[in-house]
């Protein structure tokens, strides 16, 4: 089974709203990315797959085809079969291993399961967004917390490699509730989990109630520091986060749509970034008679996230410890990705 260590190049077939029942509150595709609900043509299918097969995929090996951007699960047993059946037509050991996609909790039930056991569908995404039934039911979800947990027991008996995608900031969501919903997550051990912040987009029923005075945008340094409890919590169990934070600053539509809410570019950066101030914190609160220089050692590809932007983690050290010089080393040593942090004075 493929797993997210190993980085799949992703070939994304995006099926804006496609098979959605109705529309979550947050949620507004047609703006975001300037398409109508759709479920692209075999010709766009193979036009798309070509295009990203001339991209140089030698370390990021296997390929996997993935439908996302609506409910792939909610569509007719037909379109889902024609799709697969393109998408299979792909897939060989020299080029494509694979097949993903991601769909509400509620479309996975046993029937919908048994249409996937002819293809390569090796991954499977929930929106989960919150484990709170008030929070779910606010947000026009449509399912129910109970959903997501049958969901994640059925495609765990099937064999799946299982991601779940949470939010914070939801309408009626708070720190603890969100909190709440990762330690659930997390408790159901998924493969690998991704975290969103909620974002304000025009044209939504969120956006009506931000417009009221109904609905304020998480801020984004609360937001961040959330988030960054919520990572900590995976981490500790050993669950990957393999995205935090919405992509879509360099599309204009995207940033048309972008009414309000915390967005940052590099909103993983950012909490990554936090994420390592505190633990080399503590480290450093250990120490007795802790010296004026100290040496950090961090694995090069993580550097500028223990730095923090602008070299800020440098400074709030400094200043918290008392300590005047700080060398940090790039040590290949340390683990990348989730770094030990050493202190050497």
């Amino acid at each position: 089974m493929t797993t997210v260590e190993t980085k799949p190049l992703v070939i994304p077939i995006f099926l804006p709203n496609a098979g959605c029942p109705h529309q979550c509150v947050f949620c507004n595709q047609r703006d975001i990315t300037g398409r109508k609900a759709s479920v692209c043509s075999n010709t766009s299918f193979n036009r798309i797959v070509d295009r990203f097969l001339q991209l140089s995929t030698r370390n990021r090996h296997p390929v996997q085809i993935s439908f996302y951007g609506g409910n792939f699960l909610g569509l007719e047993k037909a379109e889902v079969q024609r799709l697969l059946d393109e998408a299979e037509g792909r897939v060989s050991p020299g080029h494509i291993q694979g097949i993903r996609f991601s769909t509400r909790p509620d479309t996975i039930t046993e029937k919908r399961l048994s249409w996937l056991k002819p293809y390569s569908v090796t991954t499977i995404e929930l929106g989960v967004q919150s484990l709170n039934d008030r929070v779910l039911a606010k947000a026009g979800r449509g399912h129910t917390a109970d959903d997501v947990v049958r969901a994640v027991s059925l495609l765990k008996t099937n064999g799946y490699e299982i991601g779940l995608q949470m939010m914070v900031g939801l309408p009626g969501d708070n720190d603890k509730s969100a909190m709440a919903t990762a330690v659930k997550i997390a408790d159901m051990a998924p493969d690998f989990v991704r975290i969103y912040p909620t974002l304000v987009f025009r044209n939504s029923v969120l956006a009506d109630w931000y417009m009221a005075g109904d609905y304020e945008p998480m801020p984004l340094d609360r937001c961040v520091s959330l988030v960054k409890k919520a990572y900590a919590e995976f981490r500790k169990r050993g669950i990957p986060v393999v995205r935090m934070g919405l992509q879509g600053s360099e599309e204009p539509e995207f940033a048309d749509a972008l009414l309000a809410g915390p967005f940052h570019p590099a909103f993983g950066h950012l909490v990554l970034s936090e994420d390592l101030l505190d633990r080399v914190s503590a480290e450093l609160a250990a120490i007795k008679g802790l010296p004026e220089a100290i040496t950090l050692r961090v694995h090069p590809s993580w550097e500028s996230r223990l730095r923090g932007q602008g070299n800020d983690n440098m400074r709030i050290l400094k200043e918290r410890f008392g300590i005047r010089q700080i060398r940090v080393l790039r040590d290949p040593a340390c683990r990348k990705g989730n770094p030990v942090v050493q202190i050497a004075g």
